[in-house]
């Protein structure tokens, strides 16, 4: 009976990390195309498996981690706790990073010349996994415990939502490959988040729905105009070359 009354808020509190973990299998996605196609795939299972390990780790920290919300010193009438310092960091971490690798891109696209950015190795990445993976787990924790009151509930929704991380963080690395003006989308998406961060370690919080939202609508057209502009592309080349062969 007890399984039964808390199947509601498993399903539910497995559908939140979820989409909080969406940030997580992006930032991983976007670290793991820098490396060798050999290293790609281990650098996923490795950034998610150690997420898992995280989140149960803190979990039997549970104390230690609500303690993080309690307030450490104040600034300019802003109280600042652990949980928001982690934040802050994050977020900046993640503005920085986002910056960055948009910068690179747009300098490889204007200028094909550029010297290439140095190459990062796979422990370098890893650790840059490691620090996101910390921020979004203390705060998907904190967000599981105002949730549900039985440990195993969150243990179990830690473990579901990591596997499906695991099965869905290949195709989403591939079709951001594949498409190189998604991946400036997910960047995009990626300095968001950071911003939602610092705001949120400055208590100023923007309810995440909203930034969900415009992403997905930003996702829909861009899908929509890779569905339209390319075949139209392609049809007009294709049917270019005969004329040109003819006229000549």
């Amino acid at each position: 009976m007890e399984i039964v009354d808390n199947l509601v808020p498993l399903l539910t509190l497995i559908v939140l990390e979820i989409i909080l973990g969406i940030d997580n299998i992006i930032f991983i996605s976007i670290l793991a195309d820098k490396l060798p196609a050999g290293q790609q795939d281990r650098l996923r299972y490795w950034g998610l498996g150690l997420a898992m390990f995280m989140r149960l780790a803190l979990l039997t920290l549970i104390a230690w981690v609500m303690q993080l919300d309690q307030t450490l010193f104040t600034v300019a009438g802003i109280d600042f706790t652990g949980k928001g310092l982690i934040l802050l960091a994050g977020g900046l971490f993640l503005i920085y990073k986002s910056t960055v690798e948009i910068y690179h891109k747009a300098e490889r696209d204007e200028n094909p010349d550029a010297p290439a950015p140095v190459a990062a190795s796979f422990n370098q990445l890893l650790v840059q996994v490691l620090i996101l993976d910390l921020v979004f787990s203390i705060d998907s924790i904190i967000t599981a415990v105002g949730m549900v009151s039985e440990l195993w509930v969150m243990y179990t929704a830690v473990i579901v939502t990591v596997g499906i991380m695991l099965i869905a963080s290949k195709p989403i690395s591939s079709f951001i490959q594949r498409h190189p003006s998604f991946k400036i989308l997910a960047l995009c998406f990626l300095l968001i988040i950071g911003m939602s961060l610092v705001a949120e370690g400055l208590h100023f919080e923007i309810p995440k729905g909203y930034i969900y939202f415009a992403m997905a609508f930003s996702f829909l057209v861009d899908f929509i105009q890779m569905k339209t502009v390319g075949p139209t592309k392609t049809n007009n080349q294709a049917s270019g070359t005969p004329g040109s062969v003819g006229k000549q």
